[in-house]
């Protein structure tokens, strides 16, 4: 009888491993499925390529990470001065997501500075040209666009 319930017992403990190790199993799975890509660098370069492609391009991979989290647009249309957050520029971005402009765009150096660079981007259409200065941060988390002011002429 002392046979029987030991041998229960040690069947009971067994079943148990057995079912921590597949859930242990199940939660390395999951987690290497789940897992995304390694965290880009915010460089420079990487911030404002990504945000030109995400408004030139229409290729948005990216663009979130590069606008910080209090980016503020500003557009002047005439005489009325229009601003946007980031939230009003991501659905904007989003809703233009794989839409490519026709248009040549150039960018040039305005400021630079170890820990702040503002770079014009000029996007030529055939009647404008759309003059975006960007602000960028070097914060924490790598290279940030803080503000961008644009003017079409």
């Amino acid at each position: 009888m002392y046979l029987k319930i030991h041998n229960l017992k040690i069947n009971n403990i067994m079943k148990t491993l057995k079912s921590i190790v597949l859930a242990l199993s199940l939660l390395v799975i999951a987690g290497a499925a789940n897992a995304t890509e390694t965290p880009v660098a915010l460089t420079k370069n990487y911030a404002i390529n990504t945000y030109i492609d995400a408004i030139t391009r229409g290729k948005i991979d990216g663009v979130n990470n590069v606008l910080d989290q209090n980016v503020k647009f500003t557009t002047v249309h005439g005489k009325k001065v229009l601003t946007y957050n980031k939230k009003d520029i991501m659905d904007n971005i989003n809703f233009n997501k794989n839409v490519e402009m026709e248009c040549t765009t150039s960018t040039s150096t305005v400021e630079n500075t170890p820990d702040y660079v503002l770079i014009k981007v000029d996007m030529k259409f055939d009647n404008s040209t759309r003059c975006n200065y960007v602000t960028m941060v070097n914060t924490t988390g790598g290279w940030k666009i803080t503000n961008v002011y644009s003017v079409v002429k």
